[in-house]
């Protein structure tokens, strides 16, 4: 049953145990920190190593690694959060896509880390955050404009947003590279949903996969070397659709291109990696499988 609904995310219960899971990146060694009987997505990783940041049924949750207990974070209003949350670059700060109350549409706001009274950043809905740039500045976001869903940035404190993209079709899960000079991000313009990278003006915008597949929101490792992205088989989904259980694979991929391998194969897909979830040393990812009940 859904709690809130709009035409891009979901924030709902779902049927599954959800599995708490990392990867070794070198080896595919996988894991199982915990399994929950809620729905949990998308967990961020922390930068002492030993907590996750997931959200849960519209609320933020910390997860210590060496305890497995969960603390709620919290979010003052924003309690109908969703799985586009990001750390900013201190990880002092987390911003977060929250349904309002006026009209149930995703909306960014950003609140302390320890948790506090959130600023609303994009008062135009609907707004999906992914990206926060390495110097802190920016934020950037899938949002529906006119119809069409783009990528834009807008000032960490809020403002003027400015739209990157303008191709038909949705383009989605901008995320800055460590150097802050680009941006990659997801698009269905080529047919299929492949993974792209562009300047962080707009600029070069350039395809990066070349598969068989439906890619989605890649993920730079943190020396920016490695990409991680989550596939679904061609066929499977309508290329601009990222829906929940079904079998998915997470790949790695060098940034500069080329080749991909298969790290794991899961059933997941919404909720499994829709945020960077790579591990401080860039040696392990964090993500969630599901099993239905």
């Amino acid at each position: 049953m859904n709690v809130i609904t709009d035409r891009h995310h979901e924030i709902e219960k779902r049927n599954v145990v959800s599995i708490l899971e990392v990867v070794e990146v070198e080896t595919g060694k996988r894991t199982v920190l915990q399994e929950f009987d809620v729905l949990i997505e998308a967990p961020n990783w922390l930068k002492d190593g030993k907590h996750l940041i997931y959200n849960s049924e519209g609320k933020i949750y910390k997860y210590n690694m060496d305890t497995s207990i969960s603390t709620v974070i919290d979010s003052g209003i924003c309690v109908h959060c969703n799985n586009d949350h990001v750390l900013s670059p201190d990880h002092t700060k987390l911003a977060v896509s929250h349904h309002t109350y006026e009209d149930g549409m995703s909306r960014v706001y950003i609140f302390p880390i320890e948790g506090g009274t959130p600023t609303l950043i994009t008062p135009i809905a609907p707004s999906y955050l992914h990206g926060w740039s390495p110097d802190g500045k920016t934020l950037a976001y899938c949002a529906e404009r006119n119809g069409e869903y783009d990528i834009h940035t807008i000032p960490v404190e809020g403002g003027i947003e400015v739209k990157l993209t303008d191709t038909p079709g949705l383009n989605d899960g901008p995320e800055y590279s460590p150097c802050g000079e680009y941006i990659w991000f997801n698009s269905v313009r080529s047919g299929l949903m492949q993974v792209w990278r562009m300047q962080k003006d707009g600029s070069e915008q350039t395809q990066m996969t070349f598969d068989e597949s439906n890619s989605w929101f890649p993920h730079l490792s943190p020396d920016g070397k490695t990409v991680a992205y989550i596939t679904y088989k061609k066929g499977d989904v309508a290329p601009g659709d990222h829906p929940a259980n079904k079998n998915v694979e997470i790949r790695t991929m060098a940034a500069e291109g080329g080749e991909f391998k298969t790290l794991v194969s899961l059933f997941g897909g919404q909720g499994t990696l829709n945020v960077n979830s790579w591990s401080p040393d860039g040696k392990m990812l964090a993500f969630v499988s599901y099993r239905l009940k």
